[in-house]
This record gives structure tokens, sequence and C-alpha cells, in this order.
């Protein structure tokens, strides 16, 4: 029998009734007779992070305080959940990539790739590993999920290669050319050559919001400053040393500072990105080559390959703290640091092997022997939300 409309908004009063004593009687749930009353003290707001102006189409700024607050241990992106672990070793001399299981510190495959790889370089969007061949004047894709090459891509003067924040470009370091070449970051055809004045073009870092880049001239002992969005050059700035050779860059994680490797004045160049006056110096060891930060962003590992050492600088004192020294020498290079954050992996530039590095106690946990002239070795994969190039900048 169907319910009558009058009969119906009697219903609907009676209920509503009933929810308002409810109330009055403090509200539906019931609480213990001997529960403590409601607090009566304010509810706090969230502190809110300042919201940071970042170039136009990159991701927002995840910490305004931490740059690298997305890349905590084994914070792995769905993109790269399922991809299987591993170490890409590409050895110049050899025109190779050696894959190594990092479980198992052995050496799973050795791909032939185009002439002189410098750098095994992760895509922005995470799902492509770029082999930098200089001289072979190509890029050889590898799909880290199966661990196979690709056809190379022909481009010229690959020494290094970055992404832009906004996931629109990859820059090339073309060292020899002298010039940043701006390409699409996935078909790799040209967008912007920019000729540049110094010699030796090789590392970069970018901003807190993406809008410049830092980058090193290696031959000339130089730094520049790049608009991102303009592509253009726009300030030049030569290092207080004679015969200064920068190489790897690397930005603090408040962002307000840019840390640049230099092999021949020995340490570390510490430089205002956004005023780009005189930077200064802070020594650390023989060879200073490649940069990396611990998954806390706590520390810096700073390779000294002329010494065969890893000084460690922690960014809170603004100070170096250790220095570990490889049992039986070597010439730490370029690396990085594994996903769950317990190992540094740095190739040995001069002695065909790869070092696998406790980053807690700093001891020597392997040594395997690769190709000849080992270089800018890729872990892979690592957490982040996206790549910005070089052997993994993740943020």
């Amino acid at each position: 029998m169907r319910t009558t409309k009058a009969a119906r908004l009697l219903a609907a009063g009676a209920a509503l009734t009933a929810l308002t004593l409810l109330s009055a009687c403090g509200g539906g749930e019931e609480r213990p007779e001997n529960a403590a009353p409601a607090s009566k003290a304010p509810v706090q707001p969230r502190a809110r992070q300042p919201q940071v102006n970042v170039l136009p189409g990159m991701p927002p700024v995840e910490d305004p305080t931490d740059v690298y607050a997305a890349d905590r241990p084994n914070r792995l992106s769905p993109v790269v959940k399922d991809f299987p672990s591993r170490v890409y070793v590409p050895n110049t001399q050899s025109d190779t990539v050696t894959v190594i299981d990092p479980k198992t510190y052995r050496v799973i495959e050795t791909i032939p790739v185009g002439h002189q790889p410098q750098h095994v370089v992760p895509s922005w969007d995470l799902k492509t590993l770029w082999v930098n061949n200089d001289l072979g004047n190509s890029l050889t894709p590898i799909d880290p999920r199966t661990g196979r090459a690709g056809k190379p891509v022909e481009v010229h003067d690959p020494y290094n290669l970055y992404f832009t924040p906004d996931g629109k470009y990859a820059v090339v370091m073309a060292s020899m050319d002298r010039e940043l070449v701006f390409r699409d970051a996935h078909t790799m055809k040209v967008v912007k050559a920019v000729p540049v004045s110094c010699y030796g073009v090789n590392h970069a870092d970018f901003s807190v919001d993406g809008r410049y880049f830092i980058v090193s001239c290696e031959f000339s002992g130089e730094v520049l400053k790049v608009d991102t969005a303009a592509m253009k050059v726009v300030a030049q700035e030569k290092l207080p040393f004679q015969g200064a050779m920068p190489q790897d860059v690397k930005i603090s994680p408040d962002g307000k500072l840019f840390y640049i490797a230099d092999m021949m004045a020995n340490g570390l160049w510490i430089l205002d990105g956004d005023k780009f006056t005189r930077p200064r110096f802070l020594a650390t060891g023989k060879g200073t080559h490649g940069l990396y930060v611990s998954r806390d962003s706590r520390e810096m590992y700073i390779s000294n390959r002329g010494e065969g050492t890893i000084s460690l600088f922690d960014f809170t004192r603004g100070r170096l703290t250790k220095k570990w020294r490889l049992p039986g020498g070597g010439s730490p290079d370029m690396g990085g640091v594994s996903a769950d954050g317990k190992v540094l992996w740095l190739s040995g530039r001069y002695n065909a092997e790869v070092y696998a590095i406790d980053t807690r106690t700093g001891a020597e946990l392997a040594r395997i022997k690769v190709g000849s002239g080992p270089h800018g070795l890729a872990v892979y994969p690592q957490p982040g939300r996206y790549s910005l190039g070089h052997t993994g900048i993740f943020r």
C-alpha cells in the first residue's frame, strides 16, 4: 500500500524532532560515565608552507624548506615501483654499459652502446634511461622495465643531459660545441641552441622555482646562470681560482645555495644562486668531483676522485663532518644513492671498477670490476616525482 504525501510529511517531521532532541542532549555519540569532558582548548591550524611561484607547467613544490622532500627512502613513483633495481654504468673507453644487480653485487649484463658513453640519465617522466654517447653523437634509450636498449637517437655532442622542471625540454650540455641545446623532451628535436662564451659546459642544477639553473664550465673555470623559460644566459662568473675546473652542481635542501665541485681547486664553491655574487670556497679533498644528497636531506656525499675518499658535508651545520677513505685507494667519481638510502654507488673512473659504500659507516661493501673508464653511473629506480637529469636529480 502506498504511503500518502501527508503521512510522509508527518514522518519527516517526527525524525527532525528526534534529531533536535539528540543534539540538545550532547550529540549522537554516547560517552562513558567516567569519561573526561572534552577539551575546550582551541584547535591549532596547521602551519601553512609558503607557496612557491614556480615555472609554469612545473609540478608544485612539495616542501619549500626541502627541495628533496620527495626523495625519501623507498618513496618510489607509481611509474617506477615495478622496475627492477639496477646500477647502470657507462664505460667511456669500452663503449658499453655494465648492468649490476645491487642485491648480489654481480654484473648481470653488458650492453653495447655508442662511442664514449659519459652518463646514464633518467628522463623527466622516469620511463626511459638515456645513455649519452658523447663522441658517438647519439643517445641510446634503455627501457628500465626490461633492461633492453632501443634504437639510438641522433644528437650531436651529448656530453650530459638535463630536463627542464616543466618536463617540456631536454637540455643537452654540448661541451665541445659550446652550446646549451634545448630539445623536445620526447622526440629530441632541436627547439633552440644557445651559444655560450665559456668552455666545457658539463653539469647543472635548477632553482627551487625552476625559473633558472646554474651551469658549470669545466675548461674555462666559469659558472653560468640560465633563464629556463627564456632559454638565455643571464649571468656569468669566473671562479676566483687559477686553473679552476668546476664539475658537479647541487642545490642545498633549503634552496638558498648551490654547491659546485672543483677538481682542481680540490673543494666546493658555495654560491648564492639568486644573487649570483662571488662564491666562497670550502676545501674537501683532491679531485673533488661528484655531489650526492642523503635520503634524509641532512648530508651531502662528496667524491674526491684524486685521493680515493668521500667527504661528508652537514647542511645544517654548514661544515664537513667526516671523511671516508676507500681501502686500497681508488678514483670515486659519479654515481647515486640507493632507493633505501643505505648504499652510495660510485664509479671508479681510472680503475675500471664500481664502489658500493655503506652510508652509515663508510665501509666498502663491494668493489666490482666493469669496463674501461666508468663514469656517470645511474642507480635506478630512485625515489622522486620527476627527474631533472644527470645521473639522477629527483624532485
